[in-house]
């Protein structure tokens, strides 16, 4: 931690009288969020709508940048990224900014929180996590996505699991409580919320088998208050949808309290009602470990401030598919049949928003269970929640040659499928906006095909799962898929589409939408463009060159009477794999003196067709290392043994990507296996726990018609082993 004494004279001569805040209410964030921004979602509903409107669909072509800084945290450490033939990042920018009394607080991905003067983006403190650099438990990227603001205190969960108060004025830390233990899987990469003196908070770690919880704690002090388990204790209500833990089988006995469900967003409160609401990731494991519907994996949950049930809606029973909903829930008022509703709405990776009376749990517009594919080997639920209206994504994948194709809640056994949505697709942690003005939820999301399969003989282990029946198993990306994605305008009255605009990129992660009583919508892109759209017809009106992944959360506050629009602009290093920065930006109509700042040069885009490039080279030797296979192409002549070694500190492996067909197994460091091709042709593979690593072997030559297409030698792999963390396709970056 650092303090710049110089620069926090200069902030403090910059911020705006105490009363400014009272425009909102300080202790009140029940109305949209107005001159500031206090929360990451605006406000305790997490609306995602301001009534600044300064900035109009008419004057928005003059915003321009007002100020740019560097934050320097989150940089470097630059892994070989083999799709681009470039690199991808260890760490992420996807912190919401929040802004009071003319301070911004922003975290990085590397839990690192810097306070900024709002209206200069002069430094005022920063505060260095010291984060352990090996923790191996995270799913998705190192990132946060933002703080919460209190008592004078700055609230952010940490990676390794502990949550930390600071000094709103000076950084310094002044308590830490330990959530859970990194190495049991627990980590927080949510924002919290607080709320009258109580901070809340949810838990990553449910990818490998981590039983999820939210936690309220003490303002004050950090002690904690109480705990919600998102899978419940035996004899608890919800413990009829899991096995028994004295089943007879092990990974059925242990599924519920290995159940997973994390929460991976910052809840929502209504305090008139006395509640707290979320939503939850999916169950961990494959379904034929756990019969019945799970929950309260993949659902959205309310309870009372005491921590007890209120209601839950699981909109996906039994979910085998990833088809949880990680983007935050969203409080709002609407009419219905000439009544004002008090409603909930969540954007799922099912494409689908569920609009619910947030009183109760029922929906308000219509859902109804349908029947769907079934398959007895995975236990499949009889019905799915079905929403009436429409889809902001296609819900069947594109055709492919080689590979079997499932529309969305198709079922997958033991052979591998595509399937759409799937874990990447969707809504995936971007956030939602709703504008009272037009009634509107802004929505984004991704298209991408998504491999995946239901049951292997052998599953993978996890320093928080030893059963190794407990998990299932997903291949690697799927050569020649084609990513895009949506920018949607849903209408809270009929959950129907009123525009839609399609995206070059996949946007289901990343920055979602910020509206505004101007009659804007704002969004970052992963090309580096951060744009304002026309919040009635979605028409593109501006936008501007950060120059790195523009995936953040837009925000939205006033100082000295001028409305600046910020956004963090750092990528995303998993899934969209956006180029990687750790810039703060603001923009004004204003722009900054003299206009000296102007678009900064665009960087590399994402990749939007999966394929392989690269140099060809003559060997039989490929070396894993963390992380990539290299070389990345390699050429042989048919019938030669092919040997991988690791050479990484983190266990790999190398498993066929063309619709199935040979894995080495799990390699822990300094292991290796062997594959001999007896066919010609071109080999695309991928390492399975982290999904970004692709090779592939181009054989020559004539088929050698009496052996089998290839042969494995698992000289020295560990069959059906896996990393203490394993990042997989289908467990995307949440």
């Amino acid at each position: 931690m650092r303090l710049k004494i110089a620069v926090v004279t200069v902030a403090i001569c910059s911020i705006a009288p105490f009363f400014a805040f009272k425009a909102q209410g300080l202790l009140d964030l029940q109305q949209p969020a107005a001159k500031e921004w206090p929360t990451v979602g605006g406000d305790w509903g997490n609306s995602r709508y301001s009534t600044l409107q300064q900035i109009t669909p008419a004057n928005v072509k003059d915003l321009k940048g007002a100020w740019v800084t560097h934050l320097g945290s989150g940089l470097g450490n630059e892994i070989p990224y083999s799709p681009s033939g470039g690199v991808t990042s260890k760490y992420s920018l996807e912190g919401t900014p929040v802004v009071k009394d003319g301070v911004m607080y922003v975290s990085s991905g590397n839990d690192d929180v810097f306070a900024l003067d709002a209206k200069t983006g002069a430094l005022i403190w920063e505060h260095r996590s010291g984060i352990d650099q090996n923790i191996n438990t995270i799913c998705c990227g190192w990132d946060n996505r933002g703080v919460a603001l209190g008592e004078g205190k700055v609230f952010i969960g940490y990676l390794d699991g502990t949550f930390n108060a600071l000094d709103a004025e000076t950084g310094k830390l002044i308590w830490t409580t330990r959530i859970g233990r990194w190495q049991d899987g627990y980590t927080i990469t949510s924002a919290p919320l607080y709320y009258k003196g109580v901070v809340y908070t949810g838990v990553s770690g449910g990818d490998i088998a981590a039983r999820g919880k939210l936690t309220a704690l003490d303002g004050k002090t950090g002690k904690e208050l109480w705990h919600f388990w998102t899978t419940p204790s035996p004899g608890e209500f919800g413990a009829d949808t899991w096995p028994s833990p004295n089943d007879s089988d092990p990974a059925r006995a242990k599924a519920m309290m290995n159940g997973g469900a994390s929460i991976w967003q910052a809840p929502a409160i209504d305090p008139e009602l006395g509640l707290i609401y979320f939503s939850t990731g999916n169950p961990s494991g494959t379904g034929d470990h756990r019969p019945g519907n799970n929950l309260f994996g993949s659902s959205m949950v309310a309870l009372h401030l005491d921590g007890t049930y209120a209601w839950h809606y699981q909109v996906v029973h039994h979910d085998m598919w990833d088809f949880d909903c990680p983007s935050p829930v969203i409080l709002f008022d609407q009419v219905y049949e000439g009544v004002k509703r008090k409603g909930i709405a969540e954007g799922c990776k099912t494409g689908w928003v569920y609009i619910l009376d947030r009183t109760n749990g029922k929906p308000l517009v219509g859902i109804d269970e349908k029947p769907v594919e079934q398959e007895p080997r995975l236990a499949t639920a009889a019905t799915q929640p079905i929403p009436r209206g429409d889809a902001v994504i296609p819900q069947c994948p594109q055709p492919l040659p080689g590979w079997l194709t499932k529309c969305i809640f198709g079922t997958i056994y033991d052979h591998p499928v595509l399937i759409s949505p799937g874990g990447n697709g969707g809504v995936n942690w971007a956030p939602m906006a709703y504008s009272p003005q037009t009634g509107y939820f802004y929505v984004t999301a991704a298209d991408r095909p998504y491999p995946s399969i239901g049951h292997v003989e052998a599953k993978p282990l996890s320093a928080a799962n030893p059963d190794p029946r407990n998990n299932g198993a997903f291949l690697g990306p799927v050569i020649g898929a084609h990513y895009s994605g949506t920018f949607t305008a849903i209408d809270s009255r009929t959950n129907k589409i009123a525009w839609q605009k399609k995206t070059p990129y996949s946007i289901g992660q990343g920055s979602g939408a910020l509206a505004t009583a101007g009659g804007l919508v704002f969004h970052g892109d992963p090309d580096g463009n951060m744009q304002a759209f026309d919040a009635k017809n979605g028409d593109l009106l501006w936008q501007w060159q950060t120059g790195a992944g523009a995936d953040a959360p837009a925000v939205t506050y006033e100082i000295d009477g001028v409305q600046y629009v910020a956004i963090a602009a750092g990528g995303v290093s998993t899934q969209t794999n956006s180029a990687n920065g750790d810039m703060i930006w603001a923009f004004s109509l204003n722009g900054s003196p003299g206009n000296r700042l102007h678009p900064f040069a665009a960087p590399k885009p994402p990749v939007t067709v999966r394929e392989i490039t690269g140099a060809i080279v003559n060997t039989n030797v490929i070396t894993l290392v963390d992380y990539a296979f290299t070389p990345l192409r390699i050429s042989v002549p048919v019938g030669t043994k092919v040997t991988f070694v690791n050479n990484g500190k983190q266990i790999h492996n190398a498993s066929s990507s063309d619709a199935g067909g040979w894995d080495t197994g799990m390699l822990a460091g300094g292991k290796s296996a062997s594959v001999t091709f007896n066919r010609p042709g071109t080999f695309n593979y991928a390492c399975l726990p982290h999904s970004f690593m692709i090779g592939q072997i181009i054989v020559t030559g004539s088929p050698i018609e009496s052996a089998p297409p290839t042969v494995v030698e698992s000289n020295s792999a560990t069959p059906g082993s896996a990393p203490d963390r394993m990042i997989m396709p289908g467990q995307d970056d949440r």
